[in-house]
């Protein structure tokens, strides 16, 4: 298998620990290892023959420096000219392998957190058998609340001949309200949209030519002439572009700890707390009567006292405060530090 992992993303929901020169990708939340370096250990461990890295090339040289020496003879880190989104990425990975019609090339976020790595090669594994009989693979996952953040896939009730548990797409529907949220869970039958596809190059190949025509043109002459032209290349996500259009997608639902670790709260939810409910993450942090806060302590103490749900993170130049609830809120700050032309802080 090939492992495409897009790296482009900025991550600004976990300013101030995210920035544009640092993106989520890059930092380091569960121990000394980045989220990127978690994702590429994870998939050279599932025996991927190849890993492709595409980010944009200010990340470039910051992601070579990270993976080496240990990895980067390994792993193929290529930067974008300008972002175009997920389905253009994709198809300079094709343009790379298109010579390997039967490979399985699969596609995967940068910055996820898996828990249950056995239960993932298990998972992957369904979705490689699937798409070695011609289908494009999501991995579906099983949705423990009613979450607004994500998109859902749909499953229908049949299941592809020779995979069982792996059944066909009915349809992928975007981010939806609470109410509805709720109502997918009572019906069954839908899933968390991952951001993960599988599929052999040759069914990638099928669904460019058939759904992005103008860039499956561009694929053909080559990578470099891909690349060169990369500008003239339309910006378009692989959920629309492809998935959402294609009549072959089929889905594996998968069920282990995952994470986009899309907020504060998110990550709360993943570390280890105390007997009150604190995530405590520094060496000098102080809590007094304090119930239910997440703490990430850099170079000054920090004390809390009577605090309860908060958000608080220091960084060299930054103390970020909010409560915990409205964590996934923190993009309208750093859009007031853009229009303030505050880039130091960005």
């Amino acid at each position: 298998m090939i492992s495409l992992i897009l790296a482009g993303g900025k991550g600004v929901r976990l300013w101030p620990e995210s920035r544009e020169s640092r993106p989520k990708q890059l930092c380091s939340f569960f121990g000394d290892r980045t989220m990127l370096q978690h994702t590429v250990e994870r998939l050279r461990a599932e025996g991927s023959r190849e890993v492709m890295i595409i980010t944009n090339r200010d990340q470039q040289q910051a992601i070579e420096r990270l993976l080496y020496p240990h990895l980067i003879q390994e792993v193929d880190v290529v930067g974008e000219p300008v972002g175009k989104n997920t389905a253009p990425a994709l198809g300079l990975a094709l343009a790379q392998f298109q010579d390997s019609p039967d490979e399985v090339l699969a596609v995967f976020p940068s910055d996820h957190y898996i828990r249950d790595e056995a239960e993932f090669h298990r998972v992957l594994g369904k979705a490689e058998a699937a798409a070695r009989r011609g289908y494009l693979v999501t991995v579906g996952i099983v949705p423990g609340y009613p979450e607004t953040g994500y998109g859902y896939i749909r499953c229908a009730e049949e299941e592809v001949e020779g995979v069982p548990g792996v059944r066909r797409v009915s349809s992928f529907t975007e981010k939806p309200d609470e109410a509805t949220a709720r109502r997918y869970l009572e019906e069954g039958g839908y899933f968390w949209n991952a951001g993960i596809f599988v599929a052999r190059v040759d069914t990638w190949l099928e669904e460019f030519a058939r759904h992005l025509p103008s860039v499956y043109e561009m694929v053909r002459q080559g990578f470099q002439a891909y690349l060169d032209r990369y500008h003239d290349l339309p910006e378009v996500s692989l959920d629309y572009g492809i998935a959402e259009k294609s009549s072959r997608v089929a889905v594996v639902p998968g069920d282990f700890g995952w994470s986009d670790v899309g907020s504060w709260k998110a990550l709360a939810e993943l570390l280890d707390a105390d007997a009150a409910g604190n995530v405590l993450v520094g060496d000098d942090i102080i809590a007094v009567d304090s119930r239910g806060c997440l703490v990430r302590q850099c170079q000054k103490t920090v004390a809390l006292l009577g605090a309860e749900d908060l958000v608080v993170v220091e960084t060299e130049d930054v103390i970020f405060v909010c409560p915990k609830h409205a964590s996934q809120e923190v993009r309208r700050l750093v859009d007031v530090l853009r229009e303030r032309r505050r880039h130091d802080l960005l």
